[in-house]
């Protein structure tokens, strides 16, 4: 059987996010859905997730189950007899799973459009001060849209491959206060204008001090009003300060231009 989805799941919004992510990155047709390909890249995410250790880490174990499932059903052998009952029940689980992909693909779409709409109507109509809510921002429901959550995760992923990361045993914790890594990062963008995600792990080995820093990434990103962009499909991808602040070094020397002019 497939697992029910949840639309919301804070920032990492459940199993059926990252198989709708594989299914467009890899441009599949889903009512064709090569079940052994995304359940092979569906298993490589999971592995960092584990590593993230989030709190909604079993949703997507069940969906990994579900994946194997299909897949091993589907790569039996022609010439063995399948029962009367495994036949429906793999093709049951198959089209269950196409099913949730297409609704909630439905829901994704229609979640942008609004989005997109709302968008254009403040620009056309402004909102007056006195129309304005006066509640404080909730900046949980911040989202990555420049960058996908997932191509973030990926390149983590790249990241733990490339670096010679420490596998030893012996559980390694990390005391560093978040703040103490959101601080350094967010001065060095700052400092640098622009600066590439996998830049920032070179010299990094230890598993959990890499993922503290990736979760301060994420942190800068959604809260701190910090940029993603990936100028190329599954490129680097560079992390911005908030353009407020990278726009202040391009007046300068407009403001001094101008002074010397007057």
């Amino acid at each position: 059987m497939t697992t029910a989805y949840r639309i919301e799941l804070d920032l990492f919004h459940g199993p059926l996010d990252l198989l709708l992510y594989l299914v467009r990155r890899n441009e599949l047709d889903i009512l064709n859905l090569p079940i052994a390909r995304i359940a092979a890249q569906f298993a490589a995410y999971l592995d960092v997730l584990e590593l993230l250790n989030l709190d909604e880490i079993g949703e997507f174990l069940v969906m990994a189950s579900t994946l194997i499932e299909i897949k091993s059903r589907e790569a039996l052998p022609q010439e063995q007899e399948e029962t009367a009952e495994e036949e429906p029940i793999a093709s049951e689980a198959r089209s269950g799973l196409i099913e949730q992909l297409l609704e909630y693909r439905r829901y994704k779409d229609a979640g942008k459009a609004l989005e997109d709409r709302a968008a254009e109507w403040q620009q056309r109509y402004p909102r007056l001060s006195d129309e304005r809510p006066h509640v404080g921002k909730n900046p949980a429901a911040d989202f990555i849209r420049e960058v996908e959550l997932w191509d973030l995760v990926s390149a983590l992923a790249r990241v733990l491959r490339r670096n010679s990361v420490d596998k030893e045993s012996r559980i390694r914790y990390d005391d560093t206060p978040m703040h103490v890594y959101v601080e350094r990062i967010g001065d060095q963008v700052r400092r640098e204008g622009r600066v590439a995600f996998t830049s920032l792990f070179d010299v990094e080995t230890i598993k959990v001090k890499i993922v503290s820093m990736f979760l301060a990434v994420l942190e800068l990103l959604r809260h701190h009003q910090f940029r993603a962009e990936q100028p190329t499909d599954f490129g680097e991808i560079w992390i911005l300060p908030p353009a407020a602040e990278s726009a202040e070094p391009a007046s300068a020397p407009i403001a001094a231009e101008q002074a010397r002019a007057a």
